[in-house]
């Protein structure tokens, strides 16, 4: 009986393969001027869209029971304010000279960031989860973010930041009121874009790719590049490897 050949390609999932490649396409053709405005608008309608479409496929019912998932957001919360700080002291105080300082300090200041709600939503979709519980989990922990990260940058970077406004702003406008639009559209158009889930499933990965690929353009417009060389590049993503392993896990 033949043996069917090997194919190291199968083992590479399709759209992590399409993510990686738009870090590629904006380090080769990155936006500049007027295209990164217009590349900044354009995500941000995705969202938009994105979160208008789940209003509307999602009942109100579901949206209130995902609500009350009180057990799921104290673990989300517990993971996000908790967890992930202390495996980034953790990881610093064992291999200090792995990363240079700036390095290490930026390596905490994104363990004690919440998830953005946008991918938060994209990403459990594309997983068939619990879409409302993740919805009402990621906007919580990012408004309480909105106060908790300037306080554990301070208490564990030394740095100093203030309450922000304009982002409960952003969240209202660009998440929770698209989310209510489509709630209250749903008698019209409920049955419509439950029948099409591919379009709830290609606005999901869409987003996710515009804003891999607009912000890194704005990071490539700023060196980025140039300011790592290849091995603090290797250093890094084995730790952000080892951190989302033990998470995972």
């Amino acid at each position: 009986m033949a043996l069917r050949s090997f194919n190291p390609l199968a083992l590479v999932d399709p759209y992590i393969a399409a993510i990686v490649g738009m870090v590629g396409l904006a380090t080769v053709l990155p936006l500049h001027g007027e295209g990164a405005v217009a590349g900044r608008y354009v995500t941000d309608a995705a969202i938009a869209l994105l979160f208008f479409l789940h209003g509307a496929r999602l009942s109100t019912a579901e949206a209130l029971v995902g609500a009350r998932h009180w057990r799921l957001h104290l673990v989300i919360f517990l993971a996000t304010f908790v967890l992930f700080p202390l495996l980034g002291l953790a990881g610093r105080a064992l291999a200090p000279n792995l990363l240079s300082p700036a390095l290490w300090s930026g390596v905490i200041l994104i363990c004690i960031l919440p998830s953005t709600v946008q991918s938060s939503v994209a990403f459990t979709s594309i997983a068939r989860g619990n879409v409302p519980a993740a919805l009402c989990s990621a906007t919580a922990s990012n408004l309480f973010g909105i106060i908790a990260t300037p306080l554990l940058a301070g208490l564990l970077l030394s740095a100093r930041g203030g309450f922000s406004g304009t982002a409960v702003i952003d969240i209202v406008v660009q998440l929770l009121l698209p989310f209510v639009a489509g709630q209250l559209s749903r008698p019209l158009i409920g049955g419509w874009v439950a029948r099409h889930k591919a379009l709830v499933g290609l606005v999901d990965r869409g987003s996710i790719l515009l804003v891999v690929y607009t912000a890194f353009s704005d990071g490539v417009s700023h060196g980025i590049w140039h300011q790592l060389d290849l091995g603090q590049l290797a250093a890094v993503l084995a730790v952000d490897a080892v951190l989302l392993a033990l998470v995972l896990a």
